[in-house]
């Protein structure tokens, strides 16, 4: 019995590239990953080529999406530079795999632009020529904040969902979307196994845990397997994310970036207007540097920094009640004082907070009343004071010379 992998190439083996040869004849199509009713691949080709390839991708997604069974498709077209001095024709040797390559321009952006939406002269901010619109925004949702971190293993993710937990306790409807396509947490957090539906064959519905609307891409793959994809499919499973869940009515929606300052944070950036963002960090010296960095990164885009919240800054031992501080504590509060931007507040090194994040038990969930969760409460009436503040212009990049 044939596979869905199967499927997928028997019916992609009927699309015609430009240049006659059926397409997975091409060397163009990364690897494919199809089960339970999803699939996803890219289709890689040199910059000049993306608006000859445009129909191909479509075509494709259209045959994909005609399988029986298959509920949901996505089909990336990603873009490279040709190397050398070939010619716009040319085919460019694929690099091995984890070889870096730079991020070209998403399909649909005008001949000569950049891979942030400017033409090869565009103005920054005192240029002369008209300033382009800032990003629409998502129907339905009132204001979307990013959890970031400049590094991993700083529990950012678990800052977020019990964030979120705690917006929603002050009374707001709010919704989580898992941005860390690398590594997702909150299927894990969540306890979340089933796979979201699809409302009419071209959305999805986002699946519900504790009365908020979450959706993480990874509910559409197994566990364990690897997301190895390049900046630009990143950017566009970040983008139909955003754009084709059905979030309904909410006041706001908390998404948990991957650490670090690249794709997925400058996609957020420039495609939904950010009302703020929330950086994690622990209090030693050396994750403090990477989240000056990505405060730094978010100004740089016009990004409201709501503040800054210390996790992991003190244990206190359940059995003696001694208190010891592993990371340090208070490096966070200095560098918000030091930055100028709020300080939102302490989460403690606990036990039970490692435990009940392990069962896919948020604390604030689970244990309502407990001094964890009003930690959390605390940080997230900080968040909801910040967020009523106007906000700062629509989110801009502006390359410089």
């Amino acid at each position: 019995m044939a596979s869905l992998k199967d499927d997928v190439l028997a019916k992609l083996a009927a699309i015609a590239a430009p240049d006659g040869r059926p397409l997975p004849a091409t060397g163009t199509l990364s690897e494919i990953i199809a089960g339970d009713g999803k699939v996803f691949f890219s289709i890689t080709v040199e910059a000049a080529q993306v608006r000859t390839w445009e129909h191909v991708r479509a075509s494709a997604e259209r045959a994909v999406r005609s399988i029986p069974g298959v509920q949901s498709v996505m089909v990336a077209l990603t873009a490279e530079r040709a190397g050398g001095g070939g010619g716009a024709g040319a085919q460019s040797p694929r690099p091995a795999p984890g070889a870096a390559r730079p991020a070209q321009p998403a399909p649909g952006r005008a001949h000569g632009q950049g891979p942030h939406g400017h033409g090869p002269h565009a103005h920054g901010p005192h240029g002369h020529g008209p300033q382009p619109a800032g990003p629409a925004g998502i129907p339905g949702v009132g204001a979307i904040i990013a959890v970031a971190s400049g590094k991993g293993g700083v529990g950012k993710s678990t800052v977020a969902i019990n964030l979120a937990l705690a917006l929603r306790d002050l009374g707001l409807k709010v919704g989580v979307l898992d941005a860390d396509i690398y590594g997702p947490s909150l299927p894990k957090l969540l306890a979340i196994k089933e796979r979201p539906q699809t409302a009419g064959g071209t959305r999805l519905k986002p699946i519900v845990r504790h009365g908020m609307p979450v959706m993480s891409i990874g509910f559409l793959v197994e566990e364990e397997t690897p997301m190895i994809w390049r900046g630009p499919m990143v950017m566009s499973a970040l983008t139909q994310m955003l754009r084709e869940v059905d979030w309904g009515s909410l006041d706001v929606l908390v998404v948990d970036m991957p650490p670090g300052t690249g794709d997925a944070q400058l996609t957020m950036a420039q495609q939904v207007p950010l009302k703020g963002a929330v950086i994690v960090s622990t209090p030693q010296d050396l994750a403090l540097i990477d989240a000056r960095r990505g405060i730094a990164m978010f100004r740089r885009v016009n990004v409201p920094v709501l503040g800054i919240v210390e996790n992991m800054s003190t244990f206190i031992c359940p059995h003696c009640g001694t208190r010891s501080d592993i990371f340090g504590h208070g490096g966070a509060r200095h560098e918000a004082e030091r930055l100028a931007v709020p300080f939102l507040g302490e989460v403690p090194l606990a036990l039970a907070i490692r435990e009940k994040s392990d069962a896919g038990l948020p604390v604030v969930a689970s244990e309502p009343e407990g001094p964890h969760a009003q930690a959390f409460r605390a940080i997230a009436e900080r968040v909801r004071e910040g967020l009523q503040v106007e906000s700062r212009p629509a989110p801009k990049i502006v390359i410089e010379a």
